[in-house]
This record gives structure tokens, sequence and C-alpha cells, in this order.
């Protein structure tokens, strides 16, 4: 049975694509993250310890140098850990709720059960080995991993003022949480996913207002007006961006695609005008969620009503290379596998492939199976071998490579949405761009 969100307008989209969407306000923005979280402590998070063999998992964190996974473990209401702040999450067995623990001078809201008090026991990492020792966990799992940067929260100074008290108190040994922390972040409740849909199609929203002579006019707008518009666009929707937009273009002349500028140095500002092909890379976040979207717009000349043929037919071919990639997602398959199957297969069908997608949820750029990256097609080293799990998120980025005789040159079309992985398959979340964004000359 699907938990439900009562109570809470989410969204109101209009046809028209200039419509004011309803963004939750903060309080109740608070009070679903919160609803959300509890939900996920509770339905989601027993089932993925039992998975990964882990009986405790602590979390430890001082204020303003936060545990990026212990921060999605925060309330609403706080905004970062207060003095040093440690989690415990036990999970008794037999089938008993985890016991959720704050070894800290304060509760964590009703989510985490205030366990040390500071005037009986004034070490707390006394307190912490003393709740260990009753508890008496098969594993005590921290955030420490070689590979995983997100979980890798735990500090130097943490890890071995933890070790040296444990060490002392008691015999039990400390593992990497690492598969368990990855199956946190990357796994999405059924709660979460009957949100995400709304903030993907609020993104394709914003990139459709960019993408139209309400924001470009040709001759006068550069690419770098419309990075801007974007930002100013979000704060007005009183939303945050998690990265900094792109805008660039493509056009007929002797340039050449560049990966590495693509990816790292962006051309400065250039004015868009009529028979441009358009790019946009932009991104939201929202009730803890993560957008990341890439689409394309033409700029039509004066006696034009569409693309030209040439560049429909670009788009056609990554089109059909999202086909081939999200049709060789199984349970199991690594990143690296899913990845050479799928360039392979392009290339005989005479697709020129280039595959780069990532999971996404808590963060942009998330935690879980890597797709290669822009300058690794022949695979990713550990993170490419991590295997896929269903109820997980990804944004499905690529780009192919289609020669324009008419430009003398190839262009890439590149190309990202966001789209959801169980046991039904790969399955966008709000569609995806199978036509150009037309911006008309005036």
């Amino acid at each position: 049975m699907k938990p439900k969100i009562a109570g809470f307008l989410l969204f109101i989209f209009s046809v028209n694509a200039f419509a004011q969407p309803n963004v939750l306000p903060m309080r109740e923005r608070a009070t679903l993250i919160n609803q959300i979280l509890d939900d996920r402590l509770q339905n989601l998070l027993p089932s993925l310890m039992r998975r990964e063999g882990i009986d405790m998992w602590v979390l430890i964190s001082r204020e303003y140098n936060e545990d990026p996974i212990l921060k999605t473990m925060l309330p609403a209401n706080w905004l970062s850990a207060r003095r040093r702040t440690i989690l415990v999450l036990f999970d008794p067995g037999e089938g008993k709720p985890i016991e959720r623990l704050a070894v800290a001078r304060y509760a964590v809201d009703s989510l985490f059960k205030k366990s040390w008090d500071k005037e009986k026991q004034p070490n707390q990492w006394d307190s912490l080995v003393k709740l260990i020792k009753q508890k008496q966990p098969k594993k005590v799992a921290i955030n420490k991993s070689e590979h995983f940067a997100l979980a890798d929260g735990i500090t130097a100074t943490e890890y071995e003022e933890f070790s040296q008290a444990l060490g002392k108190q008691s015999s039990t040994g400390l593992v990497s949480s690492e598969k368990l922390a990855i199956a946190w972040l990357e796994t999405r409740s059924e709660m979460e996913m009957q949100l995400y849909p709304n903030l993907i199609k609020l993104g394709h929203q914003v990139i459709a207002q960019a993408f139209s002579n309400h924001v470009v006019k040709p001759g006068v707008t550069t690419t770098d007006d419309v990075v801007w518009w974007l930002r100013e666009r979000v704060l007005d929707l009183r939303l945050q961006t998690w990265f900094h937009p792109t805008v660039s273009l493509q056009r007929s002349n002797v340039d050449k695609f560049d990966h590495l500028a693509a990816f790292s140095k962006r051309p400065d500002a250039q004015i868009i005008m009529p028979g441009d092909l358009l790019h946009m890379d932009f991104g939201l976040t929202y009730l803890r969620l993560n957008s990341d979207q890439q689409q394309h717009a033409y700029v039509l000349k004066p006696n034009e009503t569409d693309a030209p043929e040439y560049l429909k037919k670009a788009l056609a071919n990554a089109n059909r290379l999202q086909d081939i990639f999200i049709a060789n997602f199984k349970q199991g398959r690594t990143g690296n596998e899913v990845l050479q199957i799928s360039r392979q297969q392009a290339v005989k069908e005479g697709i020129k492939p280039s595959i780069y997608t990532h999971p996404i949820g808590y963060h942009g750029h998330a935690a879980g199976t890597t797709l290669g990256m822009w300058d690794s097609q022949g695979g990713v080293p550990i993170q490419g071998d991590y295997p896929l799990h269903f109820n997980t998120a990804y944004s499905i980025e690529l780009n192919a490579a289609t020669f324009i005789p008419e430009w003398k040159k190839e262009i890439r079309i590149m190309l990202e949405e966001e789209a959801y992985f169980d046991q039904s398959g790969v399955n966008y979340l709000d569609g995806r761009q199978t036509q150009f964004h037309l911006i008309k000359s005036e």
C-alpha cells in the first residue's frame, strides 16, 4: 500500500508554459520533508540494513562539518548538526522496528531519541561505547569508504577518537557502511516517487520558458543572458539550483565540438543568432530531491517554420541511443556492463555514442552505479563495477554525434532526462525531448 501525502498541494500546472506553479511554503515543505524522512527510516531502512548485513550504523558529525549522509537524516528545521551529533541506528532483529538514538546533547526532533545525559556521563564517547555494549551488535558500521565520497563522511578526528574509545572498552570492531550508505542514498521511497515527477515537470517548464521568445531575442540576447535569467527565475520560484546552469550553441561555422571545453571550460558569452542550435544544462533542488536536465532549441531563420531535417535526424539519433541504453538496464548488471553493451549496439547501428549517466536523488551526482563518464567511455573502475538495484533514479545523460554535410562538420546532440528503474524497467519521470524547442526570429 502506497504511503499517502495527504493535505499537501504539490504543484499546479497549466498547459500554459508561463503559468506560475504553486511551490509549497517553507513550513509545509518542512512538514513534508519530515514525513518522507520518517517514512524512509521506518519502512525503507530496515530492509536495506538486513540486505547488507548491518545491525548497527553509527553516524558522527560536528556542527558545520556534516557527513553528507547524516545531513539526509536531519529534520527540516535542523540546518546543521549541533555540537557533536551522533546518530545510532540499531536493528534488534525479529522484525522489531529500527531503534533510532541520538548520543547527543539534544534529541533530533521526534526522529532520534536522546540517549545521552551529559550530567550523568560527561564523556560523550564513553556514553556511545556503553550503548554499543548494551546492544551487542554483530557489526558497527561507520561511513568510511575509499572509493565512494558520499559514503566517506566520518572525519579523521572523529574516526580516531571513536576507534580509541571503542578499542579500550569493547572487542567490537568497526566496519565500513559503504554498501548500506550507498543503498540509503540511491534507493527512492514510494512517497518520494509520488513527488519526483512534479519536480521534473517543473524543470521542463522552466526550460521551455528560457527557450522561447519570452527570453531570447535573436541578434540581441547572449547565452549568458539566458543563464542569468534561469538563476533569477529559480529565485522567483523560491527554489535553488544545485549547479550553475550552462547555455551553449552550435552553428554552421568552422568551430568543432570539443568534449573538454563542453564539460569544463565553457565558451564566453555568444550572441544568439538565427540558425543556431542551442543547448542547456539545468538542475533544480526541491524537497531534498534534485533534477538534472539537458535539452536543445533551434532558432528559426526568417523564412523557416521548423528546424531543418538534418538537425531533426541528429536528434532522432540521440533518441535512439537513449532507447538502446535504457533497454540494457538489468538488476545486478554493473554500470560498466550496461555501458559496454549499449555502446557496442549503438555502433552497430551506425550511431557514434558517448554515455555518461549517473544516479540522482539526494545529490545531483549521487551515489550508486556509474554508467560511463565523458572521458571514460571504456568503463569506470570500482564505481562502474557497482551493480544496479531496483527503485533507483538516474539522469540518463549521453550524446550522439552526427555529421551535418550542410555545416561541413559533426555536431553533438546532448540529452539528459531523469528516469526511474524498477521491476518494470526504466521509465522517464516526465517524458523526454523528441522535438526541438523553436525560437522565432523577430
